[in-house]
């Protein structure tokens, strides 16, 4: 087990075009605030500002969910 409780770093998501925070419990445990706000069941208005980013950088945009490199791999790198 680690000594600490939780740690969390902010990091830019190029998945979905904007920062989000990474946070990991002592149990190894990550969760990602964009998997929350840019996944399933989105907001009409979450979904007209990923329209609108998609467009803007001519690539479609969509959070890749809790098993996202970005995610595991910020993880590994604390357990190593």
């Amino acid at each position: 087990m680690t000594e600490w409780q939780v740690t969390a770093t902010t990091i830019y998501c190029e998945a979905v075009d904007d920062d989000v925070t990474l946070i990991v419990d002592k149990d190894w445990n990550v969760t990602c605030t964009g998997y929350k706000k840019y996944s399933t069941n989105l907001s009409k208005e979450t979904a007209g500002i990923l329209k609108q980013k998609s467009r803007r950088l001519g690539r479609s945009l969509k959070c890749e969910g809790p098993h996202d490199s970005r995610v595991t791999d910020y993880r590994d790198r604390l357990k190593s």
